[in-house]
């Protein structure tokens, strides 16, 4: 299951820290929209907030695109979650009083979703009595409040007000989501990922091939990416939009994905081998075109390197993560390749038809020398996070 969190933000000094809040979140497999009130814009523009998230910045109630004006009931009921960061003396007295004056209160009463705010503001207002008052009546009706801590603050000020960090705010999100932390172990870490198919060319039209589409190898570098790794992605022939912030290596057939693995392997701290490679290719590729002809055609295939095995023979391997797609005796197989090719973690998963391709939900096994360990069916994006804590918890 992915979650999804609508974050909204008000306007504070506080609020350009709320990029860092994103990333963080979709480091963790976490789907964001971001609703902006229109001061807020003056400390965070809507561009950076769309950047971060890949998805629209909404602050206006009338400029849906829906014709009949419910765009924000859908999105009150698109939120798991609801978080406003930071959320001002203002805003908390209009959610206090019930009102709804803005996209962002609007949709604080339509939905059903829990509310978690982090408020920041001046240490005098925060002591204020009002704001106090309003602080006791929300969190009576089960709101729930991060913060603000103490510091100094914009103004010059020394106090409580301070907004939580950005690291705190989604530790207790994901806490209430049943989330891992925040995936920290990652950041300055150097990651090689291999991820899709390759294509094994025939002749100047055909080639063999197979059905796997990167998202998995995808997913697994965005999560690093955003958790501050240094990432290398090697990707086969797939249909996903290129990933910004990392080093993109394309390749097309099993010997380039080979050549460009051992092009970058020097330094690596962590090798995730997730591309679907193929296992045979033709020894030499036909100039023409083979024609039909009566009767079958028979065709001379050859062993392709086996880029795992030649990770695991270097004299000194970076921690290699395999995975294995089988169509039955997932485990018992898996297993097999596992120690065959001297892997401390593989990635056992099911395989063929309507399963284990594309963007539905999987189920996955981690097997490593401390057993198997199965992990929950969900969206290969939703999966990412949780395969890096298994992998960091184990390297």
């Amino acid at each position: 299951m992915t979650h999804r969190v609508l974050l909204g933000v008000s306007a504070g000094i506080s609020a350009y820290k709320t990029p860092s809040l994103v990333r963080l979140l979709r480091a963790q497999g976490v789907s964001v929209r971001v609703v902006m009130t229109k001061a807020a814009a003056q400390f965070v523009t809507p561009l950076s907030l769309q950047a971060v998230s890949n998805e629209p910045v909404l602050s206006d109630l009338w400029t849906a695109d829906d014709p009949n004006g419910m765009d924000h009931i859908a999105l009150a009921r698109w939120a798991d979650h609801i978080l406003i960061a930071p959320a001002t003396a203002d805003l908390m007295a209009r959610l206090a009083c019930g009102m709804a004056n803005d996209l962002l209160t609007t949709l604080c009463l339509a939905s059903s979703a829990p509310l978690l705010l982090a408020p920041a503001m001046n240490k005098h207002m925060w002591a204020n009595k009002a704001v106090q008052a309003n602080y006791q009546l929300l969190e009576s009706r089960g709101v729930r409040f991060i913060g603000p801590e103490s510091g100094e603050q914009a103004c010059g000020d020394v106090g409580l007000g301070r907004m939580s960090e950005p690291e705190a705010i989604v530790e207790l999100l994901l806490a209430k989501m049943g989330l891992p932390k925040a995936l920290g172990a990652l950041q300055g870490q150097r990651v090689l990922i291999t991820a899709g198919p390759t294509q094994e060319p025939l002749d100047p039209i055909r080639f063999l091939s197979n059905r796997s589409t990167g998202t998995m190898g995808y997913a697994l570098a965005a999560c690093a990416r955003d958790a501050g790794a240094e990432v290398t992605l090697i990707s086969g022939p797939v249909a996903l939009a290129p990933l910004s912030g990392l080093n993109m290596v394309l390749v097309t057939t099993a010997e380039s994905m080979h050549d460009a693995v051992f092009q970058h392997i020097d330094n690596q701290d962590i090798v995730v081998c997730a591309a679907a490679v193929a296992d045979y290719t033709l020894p030499e590729v036909l100039s023409e075109k083979i024609k039909k002809k009566e009767g079958a055609l028979t065709l001379s295939l050859e062993r392709t390197k086996d880029i795992v095995q030649a990770i695991m023979a270097m004299p000194n391997p970076p921690f290699c993560v395999g995975f294995s797609a089988e169509t039955h005796d997932v485990i018992v197989q898996s297993e097999k390749k596992r120690k065959r090719k001297g892997l401390p973690v593989l990635i056992a998963n099911q395989v063929g038809e309507n399963c284990g391709f594309g963007d539905g939900d999987v189920r996955v096994s981690v097997l490593s020398d401390a057993g198997v360990e199965p992990l929950e069916a969900a969206s290969k994006k939703a999966l990412a996070p949780l395969l890096w804590e298994k992998v960091l918890a184990k390297s």
